[in-house]
């Protein structure tokens, strides 16, 4: 509903569009008297609730412009710079003085509830439009089908557009566009109607008022005993209630967003929830946990639940919706903030939001399939026959949690995440990056190991599963650690009980089969869970009895405590109901009359760099301008976009000299490339790695796909690459001017390191292709690694470490430095990643005796010597290892 007063007049639209009717403006001395209005950046639940209240958020948005007009901003009259504000709910930008100003014109946001008046409450109601006018408006007239011209600066007064922060209609702001009737007619809530709570169901009920003592005392003592019966949520009076109107085609939903997962992600994306559906819909779970909300909304038909954070935020959810008892439970959909994300990843949600947009989640929330999750109970006691001896001050009774939905586990990764937990809880202040807290772990991990503490686990435990003694089994395997695996994923995304059909003795892993996989881990199978190895497959079970004969690490769903002996019970709770993101197979923009999908598809792949992608992923043309195109590829009609990458891979390994057409520029791809969605939404975003298989190829491009190069040269930094719309002969790296007669005497070696030295990429592929050897050296036995790495070159050090011989790596100049010495000493962390990861050793030492590690701390680079001791710690592990095997 418009609560602005110029919705009533008619006269108020003019031939520039519709104009605010306020009073007149006050004097700046006016201002300074006024008493300050609490500025909210939070839903209010309370009783004194304003009706059409903004939600106000810090802004840094370009721009001079304040609705409130040029006529009554405080900002422009007090002639100085002042902070601004961005309403979350309707998007208007206003200095942080000009707030109550907008209470003077009765601009209001969108209603998000209705007041309980004199009318029956039960009177079926509809929403009303909540008009705004707009100086920037993306999109076209929903009447005439135009763009909208674009005004960016104060001085412009003209509204260029009238938008319904609803259901995000917009109209050229003229009466040919916007007609009067428009005003008041019912708003359809938009695209995403179906999940929207309408705020006609939201109602602010009004504290009964009663005159007479003894009445008041009676009904206390008598509200008191019902109370008592219920339970104290149901007889709790509440300010709001929700009186639905159920449909069968509504799925309403209510957002929990903990704004702690993810870095910053979680405050930032409750904004974007907050514009899309109704505010009182949307929770932030540091304001008091998801109790409340869920039992006020508890009686809504259809009701689902979107959990953004990582794991844990989940099973609190789910553990609310174990208290509550709501029948029938609304399924849970999730957005992965987190680090982990190993449910969200089982149930398809990948492994991490990037940068979806909003509205495509709740598409998928809405359009996603019901399914069931097991969870397990967790029951622990003391073990009587453990002796005094055998008791340890630090240990406790109790475990973290009762209950479980991903793993438990014992033994070595519990002790580690133990030690993580305890010094960050000691020092919250150095574990303030994702990188430190890896470090922190992988060192743990080697100190872990090189103790042993988990070495003789074997000796104090005892595993029955389903009636069978597994202890004999887990002795002669002698883990170091066990797993007992709800779903397929753990520890971010390995799977350790292995991928489907490698498994041939059990049936086949569910996240809903009432069956628990129990897996153990020696350090050696631990070390390849990292690169697709598995642990050793104990059995499939139902209950699980464990016992143990002294204290040992153990942790729930990455809750780790350090558990006395004890005598561990584990069985089916029952299940939770789960919302799992669906493949579309909805038919593609390439056809969207309902065309039959062709056998084949010929489409032409281009690469965006990461550079260009955050300067532009919000203008399709421009980005689409700066791509460079890679090649052509041909796959089947329905290929999903996992056929696709294997398509695009081939690409480049059809040719590895790079030559001919489908290859017009000299870089290859790196690891880390992802596809973009070109189609789908207002612009371009990337898809996780792991949703890869839910998307189909023609939902995402038409006659050109686009994939994200994180290791690409931005177009403003690719000078010697041809443009897009240059002819490809003219680059230096075309065949054209790559080819050399048969009997051309090979380039000589000073040609070599020059071309490197000078990071000519191009030029130094040229020469290797003609003969060049990229193992010479200069006169101080300096080879052409070396002098990539001084100059920085990441192109150049990528491409010896493709095309040079192992040797490259390990070469030492006269000083004793290898490349990696001199990459630490200059702090060239992603160089020191490459060559690390190419097998460069970790243990050389140069002439003064220092380790790469401790060339990066004389350099004061902590972090890359941080980074630096774990690989080394891990060369070292598998070399042991490698010894052990021998």
């Amino acid at each position: 509903m418009w609560a602005g007063a110029l919705w009533k007049h008619p006269k108020a639209i003019t031939k520039s569009g519709l104009q605010h009717l306020a009073p007149p403006p006050p004097t700046p001395g006016a201002l300074c008297s006024e008493p300050e209005r609490q500025i909210r950046s939070t839903v209010d639940w309370s009783e004194s609730a304003t009706y059409g209240e903004h939600i106000w958020f810090e802004t840094n948005v370009s721009g001079d412009f304040c609705y409130v007009g040029e006529q009554y901003c405080v900002a422009k009259m007090l002639q100085k710079s002042v902070s601004r504000r961005k309403c979350a709910a309707c998007k208007i930008v206003v200095h942080t003085p000009c707030i109550e100003q907008l209470e003077k014109i009765n601009f209001r946001c969108k209603p998000s509830f209705r007041e309980s008046g004199s009318r029956n409450i039960r009177e079926p109601t509809f929403v009303r439009h909540h008009w705004v006018h707009r100086r920037r408006q993306d999109g076209k007239c929903r009447h005439c089908g135009k763009g909208f011209q674009q005004k960016f600066t104060f001085h412009s007064k003209e509204i260029v557009a009238i938008s319904c922060s609803w259901c995000k209609q917009a109209y050229h702001s003229k009466v040919s566009c916007f007609m009067l009737q428009q005003i008041e007619e019912p708003c359809s809530l938009g695209v995403h109607a179906a999940v929207v709570i309408p705020p006609t169901w939201i109602l602010r009920a009004r504290r009964p008022q009663n005159t007479l003592k003894a009445s008041k005392k009676k009904k206390r003592a008598s509200f008191k005993r019902k109370s008592s019966k219920k339970g104290p949520e149901e007889g709790r009076w509440r300010p709001f209630i929700i009186r639905p109107t159920p449909s069968p085609l509504m799925k309403p939903l209510l957002v929990f967003v903990n704004p702690k997962s993810g870095g910053n992600q979680g405050a930032k994306i409750i904004q974007s929830f907050l514009w899309y559906l109704n505010p009182r819909q949307v929770f932030d779970l540091s304001q008091g946990g998801p109790k409340e909300a869920l039992e006020m909304y508890r009686k809504v038909h259809n009701l689902r639940i979107l959990a953004c954070g990582g794991d844990g935020t989940v099973g609190w959810i789910l553990s609310t919706l174990d208290q509550l008892r709501l029948k029938p439970p609304p399924p849970v959909a999730i957005l992965p903030l987190g680090t982990g994300n190993d449910l969200a990843r089982t149930l398809n949600w990948g492994g991490g939001y990037t940068d979806e947009p909003v509205s495509k989640i709740l598409s998928h929330v809405e359009e996603g399939n019901v399914v069931q999750l097991d969870r397990w109970d967790l029951r622990a006691e003391p073990n009587p026959d453990a002796g005094p001896e055998e008791r340890d001050e630090g240990a406790t009774d109790r475990l973290p949690l009762d209950v479980f939905n991903n793993y438990f586990s014992l033994g070595f990764d519990a002790h580690v995440t133990l030690e993580f937990h305890e010094s960050r809880e000691a020092n919250p202040e150095k574990f303030n990056s994702r990188f430190r807290n890896k470090m922190f772990y992988a060192g743990t991990a080697f100190s872990d190991f090189l103790m042993g503490s988990s070495k003789d686990l074997a000796k104090h435990i005892r595993v029955v599963c389903d009636g069978t003694d597994l202890t004999p089994k887990i002795q002669d395997l002698k883990p170091q650690c066990i797993v007992f695996l709800n779903i397929p994923r753990y520890c971010a995304g390995t799977m350790p009980w292995g991928h489907p059909g490698e498994h041939h003795d059990f049936e086949p892993q569910r996240h809903d089969d009432g069956y628990l996989e129990v897996i153990g881990f020696t350090m050696t199978s631990l070390a390849a869970l990292q690169v697709g190895g598995h642990g050793e497959r104990l059995t499939q079970c139902r209950e699980v009895v464990l016992t143990t004969s002294k204290a040992i690490p153990v942790q729930v769903d990455g809750e780790p405590c350090k558990l006395a002996a004890s005598r561990i019970r584990i069985a089916l709770r029952n299940q939770a109901t789960m919302v799992q993101k669906a493949k579309r197979r909805s038919a593609a923009p390439l056809h969207s009359d309902q065309q039959p999908v062709p056998e084949q598809l010929r489409i032409q792949v281009s690469r965006v760099s990461m550079h260009d992608y955050e300067a532009l992923h919000y203008d399709k043309e421009q980005l689409k301008e700066a791509s460079v195109p890679l090649g052509t590829v041909v796959v089947p009609g329905d290929s999903d976009l996992e056929l696709c990458r294997a398509h695009i891979e081939r690409l480049q390994q059809q040719e590895p000299e790079g030559a001919g057409a489908k290859s017009p520029t000299c870089q290859k791809l790196s690891p880390k490339w992802c596809f973009l969605d070109a189609t789908t939404a207002s612009r371009f975003y990337r898809i996780d790695r792991a949703q890869e298989h839910l998307n189909y190829v023609t939902e995402i491009a038409q006659d050109e796909i686009y994939i994200l190069d994180p290791e690409l040269l931005g177009a403003s930094a690719r000078p010697d690459l041809p443009t897009p719309t240059s002819p490809l002969p003219t680059s230096p790296c075309s065949p054209t001017l790559r080819s050399l007669p048969g009997d051309a005497v090979p380039p000589k070696g000073e040609e070599l390191i020059e071309a490197a030295k000078r990071n000519n990429f191009c030029k130094l592929q040229e020469l290797h292709r003609a003969g060049g050897d990229l193992m010479h050296r200069d006169e101080q036995s300096r080879t052409l690694l070396h002098h990539a790495v001084s100059t920085g070159s990441k192109e150049v050090v990528r491409y010896l470490l493709d095309h040079a011989p192992p040797e490259i790596l390990d070469a030492v100049e006269e000083n004793g430095e290898t490349c990696l010495h001199q990459a630490a000493a200059l702090g060239q962390r992603t160089i020191c990643h490459y060559i690390v990861e190419a097998g460069a050793s970790l243990m050389k030492t140069d002439q003064q005796g220092d380790t790469p590690r401790q060339r990066a701390e004389k350099a004061q680079d902590t972090e890359l010597a941080a980074y630096l001791e774990n690989r080394q710690h891990y060369q070292m592990i598998q070399r042991e290892d490698q010894e052990t095997a021998v």
